[in-house]
């Protein structure tokens, strides 16, 4: 190989697969490589697949490299396509060489903190929630994966922007969908038709969420976070049982008729181990400006103390300490900027909510996680 194609070669190496996360020369494709005389460069990229949606991004970001290391005056890429033995050499790869399929968030080495975000009822803002948290932790560089399991009730991709998105399948494998420094997918990206209806029950529910767990390529991540459908279903039950070291938020609102129901979401998750980490009261109160006294008052629009019985009531029933870990106000900038598709922390972090939010995120990107509880896979010999 002549010097110029070696540094070519080497700058390639920075050149990042958008959807995989990782170098185009470390995944196998960059096939070949070739430098003339006069600086000019041929260079063939495959693809994962044919057609693959940010075929703009990489074509991009190899013509930057190439035309960036010195003595090359001139690019000619040609972008081609895996074949299938190579797509699925390069799904056995990405698999740390296995071939069958396994949850690695159930793992007992795994160390991403998988939080599972539950709430009673729906109309609790519980979506909203955790959009913000992750976009709050990827703004602390943590690697962030959204998992929406609200398989009925997906509402993660208009949230996200992402509503005419779609995965890249690689021989079965699933790439998720990067936005704004995440990486999600939800069953709202692998429909047919945006009205199409999801009804679907027991074994099919089940398989879907398997699929969403050991079939999606999700890369070492920091965090996992889901948002579950509202209530104690079969989603919650099937998660429980793929999930057992997942941690759980607990996410209702002030009036007592929220905190009831919020309190089962938060001992079901119990009956499977899932530690349950804390409650986060959401549209705690109402900021309002007086017209009189210019100050700006709280107003408890939907009552008050909601969030703390939740807290208390499951510190008591699961034998330690569930702490109220937000109150986060009504802010209507909540619901516009999930309308738009860009995270209220993401557009005005210093909004009174997106502050609250923002600071849960430092208290969970700070923590050190509690091995108490957890399954570590040893057993015990004498």
């Amino acid at each position: 190989m002549s010097e110029l194609a070696s540094a070519v070669r080497t700058a390639l190496a920075g050149v990042i697969d958008p959807e995989i996360h990782r170098p185009i020369t470390e995944l196998g494709m960059v096939d070949s490589v070739i430098a003339h005389p006069d600086g000019r460069v041929d260079v063939r990229v495959l693809l994962t697949i044919a057609g693959c949606p940010l075929q703009s991004t990489i074509e991009a970001d190899v013509n930057a490299a190439v035309l960036g290391v010195e003595g090359v005056t001139a690019l000619n890429l040609e972008l081609g396509t895996m074949s299938d033995e190579q797509r699925a050499a390069l799904k056995k790869q990405l698999r740390g060489g296995r071939d069958e399929r396994e949850i690695q968030f159930a793992k007992a080495g795994n160390l991403t903190q998988v939080i599972l975000i539950a709430s009673g009822k729906g109309g609790v803002g519980k979506s909203s929630v955790t959009v913000n948290l992750a976009m709050a932790l990827a703004g602390r560089g943590k690697r962030v994966g959204v998992l929406d399991a609200d398989i009925y009730g997906h509402s993660i991709p208009q949230m996200l922007g992402l509503v005419d998105a779609n995965p890249t399948s690689v021989d079965g494998m699933i790439l998720p969908v990067p936005a704004m420094g995440l990486t999600v997918i939800s069953i709202g990206m692998l429909k047919e038709r945006r009205d199409q209806v999801i009804a679907w029950r027991g074994p099919i529910l089940d398989r879907a969420l398997q699929q969403f767990l050991a079939d999606v390529y999700w890369g070492d991540l920091d965090f996992l976070l889901v948002d579950l459908p509202p209530g104690t279903g079969d989603v919650a039950l099937s998660l429980g049982q793929k999930l057992p070291n997942a941690e759980v938020i607990v996410v209702t609102t002030p009036q007592q008729a929220s905190a009831e129901v919020a309190e089962r979401a938060g001992t079901m998750a119990s009956m499977f181990d899932q530690r349950v980490i804390g409650v986060v009261e959401n549209m705690a109160y109402l900021n309002v400006s007086c017209p009189h006294c210019a100050q700006t008052h709280r107003v408890d629009v939907f009552g008050s103390g909601g969030g703390q019985a939740v807290a208390s009531t499951l510190t008591e029933r699961l034998g330690y300490e569930v702490p109220l870990l937000a109150e986060v106000p009504m802010d209507p900038a909540m619901a516009t900027s999930g309308d738009v598709g860009v995270p209220l922390v993401a557009t005005d972090a210093a909004r009174p909510a997106a502050a609250v939010l923002d600071g849960l995120a430092d208290r969970l990107a700070s923590r050190k996680r509690s091995l108490a509880g957890l399954k570590l896979g040893v057993t015990p010999v004498a």
